[in-house]
């Protein structure tokens, strides 16, 4: 079984910056897994921020983020990293890391086999 938690989360004013982990344990390598980060707002459904290939060759991001977020990963310590620089008060929400078999990520939550169970991000305006 595929565990992943994250960690990472808190509460910052806008304009800072935080980092994100996602660590996967057992099951298969973790390179044979591409990585996503989604959040969730309250009152909103899960939305897709970033995604990075199985060789952390290949990276995409909402539009919403571009510029802000950078989404990497270092498979010798199976830890997906999203840092997180001039945030707003709108990137407030529950960050999740998902593991798909995907080879280049995908931006479809159902396309996720694991999940995490979420860190807090607060910012305030």
């Amino acid at each position: 079984q595929v565990q992943l938690t994250e960690s990472g989360g808190g509460l910052v004013q806008a304009g800072d910056s935080l980092r994100l982990s996602c660590t996967v344990t057992s099951g298969r390598t973790f390179s044979s897994h591409a990585m996503g980060w989604f959040r969730q707002a309250p009152g909103k459904e899960r939305e897709f921020v970033a995604a990075i290939s199985r060789s952390g060759d290949y990276t995409f991001y909402t539009d919403s983020v571009k510029g802000r977020f950078t989404i990497s990963r270092d498979n010798a310590v199976n830890t997906v990293y999203l840092q997180m620089n001039s945030l707003k008060f709108e990137d407030t929400a529950v960050y999740y890391c998902g593991a798909t078999y995907t080879q280049g990520g995908s931006s479809w939550a159902p396309e996720y086999d694991y999940w995490g169970q979420g860190t807090q991000v607060t910012v305030s305006s």
